[in-house]
């Protein structure tokens, strides 16, 4: 995978007045040649423009639109949170968010006449929602999932048939998705790809999910599939954004919360990328730091370029625009030359610049969160007799020496079920947890990254040896985190 790199998109690079910050917004490529974007918000204040970037000519433009709708209006209320999708030289958009309410109008917009006209839709029609996600099936159908409707999260599925204008509730049968709202969805060949969102009850996800049975020709039953895939998947989060790139999907930003005893919010400036070839998850291989993190931004993909817009990291709504190009790129040519090798992005909150506008509390949770320093120094990581809350709470397990009671409180974790550790076993466990891949693992092979990364041979990677305070930890972690330790003590034969 070739590294690139980050280029802050200077005013020599266009010519037109740059759209005005916003989040919550929508981008679609129109074909090659240009990407329309549409509503959003910033501040308070919700947004109904259309501003248009024409790739060829370098040239951001606010078309003047004509049109009515039932209010008499030229286009669409101003919104955020909606869906929008193109279908050839068509924009379709349906719901989102204005003030308190969600929406559940459906217009389209012709870009090669800039002509809005609300459409009146047959079928099983949707509810009003917003933070829904959608994609086009080939050049004629919509599929749209999930959502928020202000009273529940969705997990329904409607195909909505272009022509005609019928939608239609797709019936799947078996396993389906947990409802949420504020994923992606991206359809892959045949299937419809699902990612993360918040829901339920507000945790934050991090599973991907497959929906065959979209293309009739195929003449499959509809059903759901969660995906598991090796490699070094993204966090959980929502508000991200999942832009096509050849055999490549680039998973960019997003908004996810970190945190057990306290929770705290952060934001995602990471590039993950699924290779839809070898069918695993990779870093996106950069030269230099990324924009500020941020969620609910745009990214799209133009040649083997990508272009990001906009977005809100909790405090500060984005106006910024971001190329994101291979180093052999000519934009790349203006940067200076990185000082150190290839920076591989992590999962990673905010950088150090970004992190000085927020409060020292959270900023300083947030960067403790950054795997590169914990990886590096392995050393840091205490010896047992050092750990005087591990041998205190050996010595309560077993009553003979130290060695034999650390070797008794390992036996005790071995045979625990999650929802017996007490909280003040975590920290120990947690360390221990560390300490054992520290030893057994790294120092074996020394600073051994991709090691670290891989995890055990064919199984998932250790997911918590970057995590420095089992504060951090949510709930749902601790059954990972004991299972990952058993399976490193068997596999240390301690």
């Amino acid at each position: 995978m070739k590294t690139h790199c980050w280029v802050r998109a200077s005013a020599s690079d266009f010519t037109g007045p740059l759209p005005q910050p916003r989040s919550g917004h929508t981008a679609v490529n129109i074909g090659k040649s240009k990407i329309v974007f549409f509503g959003g918000l910033l501040d308070k204040k919700f947004l109904n423009d259309v501003i248009v970037y024409d790739i060829d000519n370098n040239m951001w433009f606010e078309p003047e639109c004509t049109g009515s709708g039932s209010d008499g209006k030229v286009g669409p209320s101003p919104r955020a949170f909606h869906i929008a999708v193109a279908i050839d030289c068509h924009m379709f958009v349906f719901g989102g968010r204005s003030g308190g309410n969600r929406l559940g109008d459906f217009w389209v917009l012709d870009t090669d006449i800039w002509q809005w006209s609300e459409l009146t839709s047959f079928g099983d029609l949707p509810s009003s929602r917003d933070f829904a996600a959608a994609s086009a099936i080939g050049n004629r159908k919509i599929v749209m999932y999930g959502g928020w409707d202000g009273k529940k999260w969705l997990s329904d599925v409607y195909v909505l048939d272009t022509i005609s204008l019928e939608w239609m509730e797709l019936s799947v049968s078996g396993t389906i998705p947990p409802p949420r709202c504020g994923h992606s969805a991206t359809m892959i060949e045949k299937r419809l790809l699902i990612y993360g969102g918040r829901g339920g009850g507000g945790p934050i996800m991090g599973d991907l999910w497959a929906l065959k049975g979209l293309i009739e020709e195929e003449n499959e039953a509809p059903g759901w599939t969660q995906l598991k895939l090796p490699g070094q998947s993204p966090s959980p989060r929502c508000g991200h954004t999942i832009a096509s790139g050849g055999h490549y999907l680039l998973l960019f930003g997003g908004h996810g919360t970190g945190g057990w005893l306290s929770r705290y919010d952060i934001y995602h400036n990471d590039c993950v990328v699924l290779d839809r070839v070898s069918v695993q998850w990779k870093r996106l291989p950069t030269s230099n730091e990324p924009p500020a993190a941020r969620a609910y931004h745009s990214m799209n993909s133009i040649g083997s370029r990508y272009l990001l817009f906009g977005g809100f990291d909790g405090k500060s709504t984005y106006g910024d625009l971001w190329w994101l190009v291979p180093e052999d790129d000519p934009i790349a040519k203006r940067l200076p030359a990185p000082s150190s090798g290839v920076v591989q992005e992590r999962n990673t909150t905010m950088g150090a610049k970004d992190n000085q506008r927020y409060g020292s509390a959270v900023s300083e949770l947030q960067k403790r969160l950054e795997i590169s320093n914990l990886l590096s120094t392995p050393q840091c990581i205490m010896d047992e007799v050092e750990d005087k809350e591990l041998l205190q709470l050996a010595s309560r397990v077993h009553s003979e020496q130290a060695v034999s009671n650390l070797q008794a409180l390992r036996e005790h974790w071995m045979k625990s079920a999650p929802q017996s550790i007490k909280l003040k076993e975590l920290s120990p466990l947690l360390r221990d947890y560390q300490r054992l891949i520290t030893r057994f693992h790294i120092g074996k092979d020394g600073s051994n990254l991709e090691l670290v990364e891989s995890g055990f041979p064919g199984k998932d990677a250790f997911h918590f040896y970057h995590v420095k305070s089992a504060t951090q930890l949510r709930l749902n972690e601790i059954s990972n985190l004991l299972a990952e330790y058993k399976e490193l003590l068997s596999s240390t034969n301690i």
